[in-house]
């Protein structure tokens, strides 16, 4: 069975960054479930797959746009220290990321590049934006999704070993 919109697939992979080094992965004993198409990982990664089946590997990048998008300066702004006012010790430390809201409510992670005084200097780029991604793996299995699945975006265990 090919992989297409709204089938589960069940993978392992590896993902490096532009530099080679290793990002993330999923082995055999904790391979990586979801549905395709659905938005549930970065688009590069559904187009990269897109009609492979079970048994294939595969080899891809993925560029920044079809990834976590651009680096951007102007995602790097300076917050009022009394933003922070309450906020741990532990927590207040440069190359955390903390959860933060905009004034719209939008949820967001920074990362704290600087403490001063005054301001709090923050990274609010994802962690890989601007990245070249390379995604190694191997297809383990691809099934249709379930009415419930589709519905909830949640994958069951398929109770399959690999």
């Amino acid at each position: 069975m090919q992989i297409v919109p709204n089938r589960v697939v069940t993978l392992t992979y590896a993902l490096h960054n532009s530099k080679g080094e290793l990002i993330d992965q999923a082995d055999s004993s904790h391979p990586f479930s979801f549905i395709h198409g659905i938005g549930m990982t970065i688009p590069g990664f559904d187009k990269g797959l897109f009609q492979l089946k079970a048994g294939d590997a595969f080899d891809f990048s993925v560029s920044p746009e079809e990834g976590y998008g651009e680096y951007y300066e102007d995602n790097i702004v300076e917050l009022d220290i009394e933003v922070f006012v309450g906020a741990p010790d532990d927590v207040m430390q440069i190359g955390n990321y903390i959860p933060m809201q905009d004034q719209e409510g939008n949820r967001l992670q920074g990362k704290i590049l600087e403490i001063r005084p005054d301001v709090v200097v923050m990274d609010f780029n994802h962690p890989l934006a601007g990245e070249t991604l390379r995604f190694t793996g191997n297809i383990l299995h691809v099934r249709e999704a379930t009415r419930e699945e589709l519905a909830t975006g949640q994958v069951r265990s398929s109770g399959l070993a690999y």
